[in-house]
């Protein structure tokens, strides 16, 4: 395992298994939305996402946790590990609004320093609007996953920690 590719929608825990996942291993962890955002909840423009993203992943060690799907080809075309999380709608949402609690007027550790955690209304309507196509983008990149590609489906925080487990164990 030396370039892990997580994805998930919003609240599924990626950021959290990217930490984990770089701890368990000393491999490098990559939040996308490092890339994404700037300080002051300034977007980047594409262009330069794309630019950034695809530096990250030329390295020979990573953990890539988040979207950005225009890179999506690339990054799998590196990975040797694809980790799709895929947790329902009900316990992302929870997740969601207990992070943002927890968190609310200071910076999560996977965002950029001047980006206080807020409630966002535009965000939970995007969380809504995508939660069927976001998982469909998620589900066909197992299938576009080469052969070489160890391929992990986690459906629940269960089955999160088993995969944890099991890379204790070395398998």
């Amino acid at each position: 395992m030396k370039r892990v590719m997580i994805v998930g929608q919003p609240g599924s825990g990626k950021s959290t298994l990217a930490r984990r996942i770089g701890r368990k291993t000393d491999l490098p962890v990559i939040h996308m939305d490092h890339i994404h955002w700037q300080s002051g909840w300034a977007e980047r423009p594409k262009p330069q996402k794309i630019i950034l993203a695809q530096e990250a992943e030329a390295g020979d060690l990573w953990v890539f946790e988040g979207g950005l799907s225009a890179t999506y080809d690339t990054r799998l075309a590196r990975a040797d590990t694809l980790v799709m999380l895929d947790l329902p709608l009900w316990l992302r949402a929870w997740r969601v609004f207990y992070r943002t609690l927890r968190y609310y007027g200071r910076t999560r550790p996977d965002l950029p320093d001047g980006c206080p955690e807020r409630f966002d209304y535009v965000f939970w309507k995007w969380i809504w609007d995508t939660r069927h196509s976001g998982r469909q983008q998620n589900l066909a990149l197992i299938d576009r996953a080469g052969p070489e590609t160890d391929v992990h489906r986690l459906c629940s925080p269960r089955e999160v920690n088993a995969f944890l487990t099991r890379l204790d164990a070395g398998g």
